[in-house]
């Protein structure tokens, strides 16, 4: 009886090690916490994933995503806790949402490094901006992203545009004055008397009936194109484009899976930016505690030429027009230039914007 118990207790502290060291391989050293919604969201999550995972499946890493329950401060801070315990020893965030919540897991967490994509640290009523030694926070250069779509957009022959936004914050303003100082541009060396823009912030990020009939207006009365900036409202352009024949430039992420309508988008190099800043943690060299602005020189914007529906703007003329941006001879309009996209100083472009 003493031989079976001992043999008994001898098996169950085997089990015991096996599933410690079970436990113990179900860490994942890199973790995305998603901005409430999916990997597969078409914008920031999906673009900042499709980096880490790139990083983590090329070098062998563990990795996973989190998903927070609802979109606040305290859900962001309570799933980062969670990816902490996971075994995350970086975790991206992407997106302007997770900013509060960074500025106090920083100090929480000062063995955990973290890159957050479109914004920095700050405190709740933004008293106060701090970016510790372990937070890499990136913005983007937008102007030039939106610069290149509204260029290929009258280089193609569109001459009646539309901008679409969402809440006229820092990147939506540079992505729509990019946009237009783009047209602006290409207009100039067609020597066109004339380009119209029909201009709108919807004052959110989500898709709405009243952004669809909008749209659809501007459809209906001439307008070709419409560069939809912000997030979910995009979806309510597409939804106008497909029920009146128009077309439409997405925009963060290449949208055109998500609509025949969708010719063009204007893109941040999402996984490239996540994907290098990973790249720097694993050799030493994280930039912790820099806030820098990524641009053309960084490959950090573009267009995706491979699958534009475009006739007569080539993937030669994109090169050649990147090659000039990168140069310094085309400096798109960003939003400290002007107060109001009225108030850009346009010769050809005429802006109407629609409150």
């Amino acid at each position: 009886m003493k031989k079976v118990l001992s043999l008994i207790l001898m098996l169950a502290m085997a089990v015991t090690m096996l599933t410690g060291c079970g436990s113990s391989k179900s860490t994942y050293e890199l973790a995305l916490v998603t901005d409430v919604g999916t990997i597969d969201d078409k914008s920031f999550n999906q673009g900042a994933w499709e980096g880490l995972e790139k990083y983590a499946k090329e070098n062998n890493k563990t990795y996973k995503y989190y998903q927070p329950a609802e979109a606040t401060d305290a859900s962001y801070i309570e799933t980062i806790a969670l990816a902490v315990k996971g075994g995350a020893k970086l975790i991206v965030c992407p997106g302007y949402k997770f900013e509060t919540a960074l500025y106090e897991v920083q100090t929480t967490y000062p063995d955990v490094d973290f890159i957050i994509l479109d914004g920095e640290p700050h405190s709740e009523d933004y008293s106060e901006y701090r970016t510790d030694s372990n937070v890499y926070a990136i913005y983007y250069a937008e102007q030039q992203a939106g610069f290149l779509a509204g260029y290929a957009a009258v280089k193609e022959g569109y001459t009646k545009l539309g901008f679409m936004g969402g809440m006229a914050v820092p990147a939506v303003m540079n992505y729509g004055y990019g946009f237009v100082s783009g047209a602006e541009t290409a207009a100039k060396e067609l020597g066109l008397e004339s380009v119209d823009v029909k201009y709108h912030y919807t004052g959110g990020f989500i898709a709405t009936p009243e952004a669809q009939t909008m749209a659809a207006s501007w459809y209906q009365n001439g307008t070709e194109v419409i560069f939809g900036c912000g997030g979910a409202v995009g979806n309510s352009v597409m939804a106008a484009a497909e029920a009146n024949n128009g077309k439409v430039i997405g925009v963060d992420v290449d949208q055109s899976p998500e609509s025949d309508t969708v010719i063009l988008s204007a893109l941040k190099m999402l996984s490239n930016s996540v994907y290098d800043g990973i790249t720097a943690f694993y050799a030493g060299s994280f930039p912790g505690g820099q806030v820098v602005t990524l641009d053309a020189t960084s490959n950090a914007v573009g267009l995706p030429m491979d699958t534009a529906k475009l006739e007569k703007f080539t993937k030669a003329d994109y090169e050649t027009l990147y090659a000039k941006l990168l140069a310094g001879e085309y400096t798109p309009f960003k939003n400290t230039d002007a107060e109001s996209v009225s108030d850009l100083p346009l010769s050809i472009v005429a802006v109407e914007e629609v409150k």
